[in-house]
């Protein structure tokens, strides 16, 4: 159980008893070190699996420990987010401490949060219903009624995004809502669950005699609502096992706080404490430089900061790249992307990771102008795909069968999940292009991937065991991998990792985000870019744009976080024309990081008012959203038509031939020329080449059908 683990995980295995606290960095193992301390008190008899509580953040991270656990033999192991096992207790001991049916839970709040603001006649718009409904959230993890929110909200270096008074009326008549309609919020899972275990001291009693020994990860992350829980789980008991990081805190919008991991010793002056250093995850070149962004952090979690050693061989220096706007930028990335997948990198192993979810738009577009399948994450899960639903289903029907078809009785899981599968569009080899066919493909095949890593940690398991599992994952929501590069926020990359990483939109303003404005607030932007740059095993690029449009006033400046870093920043930096885009290694030197533009960027003008365009879909159009569209209806018909042809015969998604908004622009502005038709946005040169004959004989009203072959063919070289 402990071979194969550094002194430092050893340590941590090893220390089963009192209070335990590990700080642990990024890509040190510490999920493998607090399974094999879990799994190893097990074996020596110490831990009894049933009596064992794990908790952590996310429902990934619980089941990956799950999975882990089963691994090592501790499969009892209950592993569950704070609010999962909460809500697991409140169902079990609601009959009993309240009586009655439970609640309904709700798991969208803003409708109610609406309907609150109406009733106090406040109309709340889209980002001032967030606004109104994270303030709620992070009173009741706070453990803030509404009356005392101003107050609290004064003390609190946290800026209130409206009058406090409104937002307490709001927050106020929210909770009357639910009340009358007799539903709860997931943060009243936490504060009833409290509730009950403060007031019943026989519920309390029985929980603490279910649960002995507790782990949590990402303690930095806890909030005084959480810990208060954990403390009541806990009693007087000392069996417990943290671990964190405070230089990965944020979260602290959320009500997270690091005060807990940072003052454990205080708590529990018996404590063991580990660090854990060594980096697995990535190379000395990407550590160098996460140690760098750190060292001139300030503050208390600055103080605790934890100096990575990398243990992996070296590897290329991360890149910086400067562009003349953010459109130039997200081609400049997706040619680098273009380039890794050419030299072998999964796609899957790709990642660009930005401030907020805003500036997917652009890249989103880019990567489809370059064919490259990408998944955002956050957007549809897994589970939900209707392919996967429907393999779900047909998995189950073998299982119950006894197997997946005559002859494969006896066939390991992989074989027979395979054969259930091929029926329904996996192929040992994946389709061509990018498409429908394409993305159903991937989806199989990543529960085919599945079944091969289950079966080689559980080789005697049945094809009814890969179902429960395939259960337990979707409930979850623990998706196995997709190819496709990843695009995501910074928020959202916690916990994840890739072979290489963008980091895009390095700019002031964005990073650190403009509203970020005390000391502690820009400290935990800088924890955010860490976060960022350790997500990246071997490549790492980090790029920022000097203007936001086309020909825009180049007034941005890279964001004081690379300063020291970045080649160039401690004094004058050569720079090229920026648009051409500038790339510098790590090492100094300024190479060139985007090709010459196919022609002069100059501003977007909308074609009808002549207001200068920066949001992107309307820079598409050329023109603005609300002034009157010259829409040739018949032409964009054709042009959809014609469209979902060559999609077809290419085997990938509509909008890698063309989006919906450049189909618009065409089919409002008519172009009669090639130069017209490339004037228009998201018609780059190598879309000129191969569709421009085409889509210049639909505008001139022309029936492609009886065509020429060989000069339509000519078009599309």
């Amino acid at each position: 159980m402990l071979d194969g683990l550094d002194a430092e995980q050893r340590e941590v295995a090893m220390a089963l008893h009192g209070p335990v606290c590990v700080l642990a960095g990024a890509g040190t193992g510490k999920t493998r070190a607090i399974t094999h301390r879990i799994a190893y008190g097990v074996r020596a008899g110490i831990l009894q699996p049933a009596s064992v509580l794990a908790v952590t953040f996310t429902n990934r991270a619980a089941g990956e420990m799950r999975g882990r656990l089963r691994q090592l033999g501790a499969g009892g192991v209950q592993a569950r987010t704070f609010h999962s096992a909460a809500l697991r207790q409140l169902h079990y001991f609601w009959p009993k401490a309240i009586g009655g049916e439970m609640p309904r839970l709700v798991e969208r709040k803003a409708q109610l949060v609406a309907e609150a603001g109406a009733r106090c006649s406040i109309r709340l718009d889209r980002n001032e219903l967030r606004d109104v409904t994270s303030e709620i959230e992070w009173s009741k993890v706070t453990q803030t009624v509404p009356e005392e929110y101003p107050a609290a909200i004064a003390k609190s270096p946290r800026e209130a995004p409206r009058d406090p008074a409104e937002t307490s009326r709001i927050y106020a008549m929210y909770e009357q809502l639910k009340r009358d309609r007799g539903v709860i919020d997931f943060e009243d899972v936490l504060l009833l669950t409290v509730g009950v275990l403060q007031d019943r001291l026989d519920i309390a009693d029985q929980v603490r005699g279910q649960y002995q020994h507790f782990v949590v990860d990402e303690y930095q992350d806890v909030s005084p609502l959480q810990q208060r829980l954990l403390d009541l789980w806990l009693g007087d008991r000392d069996s417990l096992c943290v671990v964190g990081d405070a230089s990965q805190t944020i979260y602290s919008f959320t009500g997270a706080t690091p005060d807990h991991l940072l003052h454990f010793r205080t708590r529990h002056p018996t404590a063991t404490v580990v660090k854990l250093v060594r980096d697995y995850r990535s190379t000395p070149q990407v550590v160098h430089l996460a140690n760098g962004l750190l060292a001139s952090a300030r503050g208390r979690a600055a103080e605790h900061r934890l100096e990575l050693i990398s243990q992996r061989d070296p590897g290329p220096e991360p890149g910086y790249a400067e562009y003349a706007d953010e459109p130039a930028e997200a081609e400049g990335t997706a040619r680098r992307i273009s380039e890794l997948l050419d030299a072998g990198v999964p796609a899957s192993e790709i990642a660009v990771l930005y401030r907020i979810n805003a500036q997917s738009e652009v890249y989103e577009q880019a990567l489809a102008d370059q064919g490259i399948a990408y998944q955002l994450r956050g957007a549809e899960r897994f589970f939900e795909r209707a392919e996967v639903r429907e393999a779900g289903l047909l998995l189950r029907g073998a299982a119950r069968a006894g197997g997946a078809a005559p002859g494969l009785e006896d066939a390991d899981i992989a074989s027979q999940v395979r054969a259930v599968l091929g029926t329904r569009g996996w192929a040992p080899q994946p389709p061509a292009g990018s498409g429908a066919v394409r993305d159903r493909w991937e989806s199989l095949a990543a529960l085919v991937r599945l079944a091969e890593e289950f079966v080689r940690a559980r080789p005697q398991a049945t094809l009814r065991d890969f179902v429960v599992e395939l259960d337990e994952r979707a409930a979850a929501q623990h998706a196995p991998t997709v190819e496709g590069v990843t695009l995501a926020s910074l928020h959202a990359a916690k916990g994840l990792e890739w072979d290489a990483v963008f980091l895009v939109g390095l700019t002031e303003g964005m990073m650190p985000i403009n509203h970020a404005r005390s000391d502690e607030q820009i400290e935990e932007e800088r924890r955010l870019l860490y976060v960022g740059v350790t997500r990246a095993r071997r490549h790492l690029t980090l790029s920022w744009a000097l203007s936001r449009s086309p020909g825009g006033r180049p007034s941005r400046r890279p964001s004081r976080f690379l300063d020291g870093l970045r080649p160039g920043s401690g004094s004058a930096a050569p720079r090229r024309s920026a648009a051409q885009g500038t790339a510098t290694s790590g090492s100094g030197s300024v190479e060139r990081g985007a090709r010459p533009r196919r022609r002069p960027r100059g501003p977007v003008r909308c074609r009808v008012c002549g207001r200068s365009l920066t949001d992107p879909g309307e820079m598409k159009l050329m023109r603005c959203e609300d002034c009157p569209s010259e829409l040739d209806e018949g032409l964009y018909d054709r042009l959809i038509e014609w469209r979902a042809e060559q999609a077809a015969q290419l085997g990938q998604p509509a909008f890698c031939v063309f989006t919906d908004k450049t189909l618009l622009a065409i089919a409002e502005a008519v172009p009669d020329s090639e130069a017209q038709l490339s004037a228009i946005p998201g018609v780059v040169a190598r879309k000129l080449r191969k569709y421009g004959s085409d889509v210049l004989a639909l505008c001139a009203g022309e029936d492609l059908v009886g065509r020429d072959e060989p000069e339509k063919n000519s078009s599309k070289k």
